[in-house]
């Protein structure tokens, strides 16, 4: 929030400090405010203004990457809405790690009568239009991840083709590593993964394991 009643970003330290909860009436309805930014080094004033002008009476700063899984403060401000609130974002990058990822959590907004607004894409869920936008990203999705799988598929048989792949391999090379991060990015399930690409689930769960360190 951009006032000294709570900590800016994950990197804040509040050690024996407890955020306060928003305090409301059953009928108010809140527009709440999500900002991140990859470094420290990052000027947060632009994206701050836009959400202020948007009306936002709240909002959540976070330092963290765009690939990183631990963000507290949107889990934070996740907890925080409530039906008939507005999330508001300045980019769509700012809120999901990947477009599979957006989608999921835009549909569980949905699925709990919370509304979503993206202001650079003007995307507004509560309008029949931001709902037809985000229904062609879901199928865009849906699209990107059979590519992968076919691309995947494709290039495997080509390599076993002329002989560069004998049997399940040993380990994970460079060209397999590099579909899993396509396939994960892209939100195809793990078991999927892993029959595609001919590997154990055991093989790739310890890959993952080890990539995420």
């Amino acid at each position: 929030m951009h006032s000294t009643s709570a900590c800016r970003n994950s990197e804040d330290s509040c050690t024996g400090w407890e955020k306060p909860r928003i305090l409301r009436t059953p009928l108010l309805k809140l527009t709440l405010g999500y900002l991140r930014v990859s470094g420290t080094d990052q000027v947060l004033d632009l994206q701050r203004d836009a959400l202020a002008a948007a009306g936002c009476t709240r909002v959540w700063e976070e330092v963290a990457s765009g690939a990183k899984k631990d963000r507290p403060e949107l889990l934070d401000l996740l907890g925080h809405l409530r039906a008939g609130d507005t999330l508001v974002v300045w980019r769509l990058d700012r809120l999901g790690r990947s477009l599979s990822h957006l989608i999921e959590t835009v549909e569980d907004l949905q699925a709990r009568g919370v509304a979503f607004k993206s202001l650079t894409e003007t995307i507004d869920t509560s309008s029949p239009g931001g709902m037809l936008i985000f229904q062609i990203f879901g199928a865009l999705a849906q699209f990107e991840r059979a590519l992968i799988q076919e691309r995947t598929v494709a290039g495997l048989a080509a390599a076993r083709a002329r002989g560069r792949i004998g049997g399940q391999p040993k380990a994970i090379d460079a060209a397999k590593a590099r579909h899993i991060r396509q396939m994960v990015e892209a939100g195809t399930p793990k078991t999927e993964i892993a029959a595609v690409l001919g590997i154990g689930r055991a093989t790739l769960y310890r890959h993952l394991s080890a990539t995420s360190q």
